[in-house]
């Protein structure tokens, strides 16, 4: 049996190991082909950076609500995690209709256990 405590953690892990992919994007890393629909090959071009580092953003304020929703700090509204709930929906959608290959390989699943961790935090919260 899953000990439902430890989900936000593993949660807000997953999110900092994703920021640290989008801070690599940022710094030029040639990972185009993984992220934002394998459209560029390579480096991102800048307006794709800047997409990258908005996400960081958006991606610790997902994993802060969800660890609201837990119960712990930034007890943040419930509303928060049930917006972060419904992105993370979001966004394993489109990691698994995306038509790059290797990003539905890599984050299809990733984004999918995010979903499945944040999906159990908010309805057993």
């Amino acid at each position: 049996m899953m000990n439902f405590d430890i989900l936000p953690f593993l949660y807000l892990a997953l999110c900092i190991g994703v920021i640290g992919f989008q801070v690599a994007l940022i710094a030029g890393a040639p990972w185009g082909h993984l992220t934002q629909g394998g459209q560029n090959v390579g480096p991102l071009p800048k307006r794709n950076r800047i997409a990258a580092f908005v996400s960081i953003f958006l991606l610790a304020g997902m994993a802060l609500a969800i660890l609201s929703a837990a119960g712990f700090w930034p007890h943040w509204p419930e509303w928060t995690a049930w917006a972060a709930l419904a992105l993370q929906s979001v966004v394993a959608l489109l990691n698994w209709i995306t038509p790059s290959k290797p990003e539905r390989r890599l984050w299809g699943p990733i984004t999918t256990a995010m979903l499945v961790m944040a999906a159990s935090v908010v309805f057993t919260a």
